[in-house]
């Protein structure tokens, strides 16, 4: 157990000196006389307070900035590698997939018209300015002083998110024989379908003459109930059975008429450019 201190200070006592008159025999001796006097007691020194250096300011010069995610609204033709495409994405089309597989499905090949899909914008370079540890103080004010110096500078030259191209306008095809080709054409490059403008187009006039509303009325098929219909004559179990998600459900609609009729074709021939006659 440590010694109890002392709680008081010691008071010093200075002696005064004075001159005290003595008489002895009639003769006056001056003699010393020491007073008591009490000193008053010397006020306690003033405790320095300790400065408390200020806090480093925390280092934000590394912080990434990132771009507000854009929605983008799938069109007709277009595949998770174009619009990866279109908007830079860091990681192509498998990281957009990644990110948006609830949307899509578990076949990334296969997107539908009119899905919205979340593509991430660029996330900005970080900067080379170095700035000091969070939570340790700076030894002087002079330092904290300058780490906040070099954290504004590294904050001023941070390079800005780079912002999110705009959308690709959807691609317009023609209301006719040419457009409803190239559309089913961009539809079926999606869906990794085979086959050429030629081999479609020469198909559909010798089936249909290019006429989309044209039906079979008279051969087997329609004797058991399903006339064959549309551009490349179409019946409807094949059409259903064939039928590429994203285009119409009605077998008269060009495209998915031409659509459904390829996916067949290709399923049973290699290609609709292997077929020459009645398929």
């Amino acid at each position: 157990m440590p010694a109890p201190g002392k709680h008081r200070r010691p008071k010093s006592v200075s002696l005064g000196r004075g001159i005290a008159a003595v008489t002895t025999g009639g003769a006056v001796l001056a003699l010393p006389v020491l007073g008591a006097t009490t000193a008053s007691a010397a006020p306690a020194p003033a405790v320095a307070e300790k400065a408390v250096a200020p806090v480093s300011v925390t280092a934000q010069a590394n912080s990434v900035t990132k771009a507000a995610p854009t929605k983008h609204s799938v069109v007709s033709g277009e595949s998770l590698s174009k619009i990866a495409r279109d908007y830079s994405v860091s990681g192509g089309w498998k990281k957009l997939y990644e990110g948006n597989r609830k949307v899509v499905g578990e076949n990334p090949n296969l997107i539908h018209p009119g899905i919205t899909l979340t593509v991430g914008g660029k996330a900005a370079a970080p900067s080379d300015a170095k700035a000091g540890k969070a939570g340790k103080s700076a030894p002087t004010a002079d330092r904290a002083a300058s780490a906040e110096r070099a954290d504004r500078s590294a904050r001023a030259a941070a390079p800005a998110a780079q912002a999110a191209p705009a959308a690709a306008a959807p691609t317009a095809y023609t209301n006719d024989l040419d457009g409803w080709i190239k559309e089913s054409l961009a539809v079926m490059a999606q869906h990794g379908i085979p086959g050429t403008y030629e081999g479609i187009h020469r198909n559909i006039i010798r089936e249909s003459s290019g006429n989309p509303n044209a039906i079979n009325n008279w051969d087997s098929n329609a004797a058991k109930g399903t006339p064959s219909k549309g551009l490349l004559q179409v019946i409807d179990p094949t059409f259903r059975a064939y039928h590429v998600p994203g285009t119409s459900t009605d077998s008269y609609d060009p495209v998915a008429n031409i659509v459904a009729a390829c996916n067949y074709a290709a399923d049973r021939y290699g290609s609709i450019d292997n077929v020459f006659g009645a398929y």
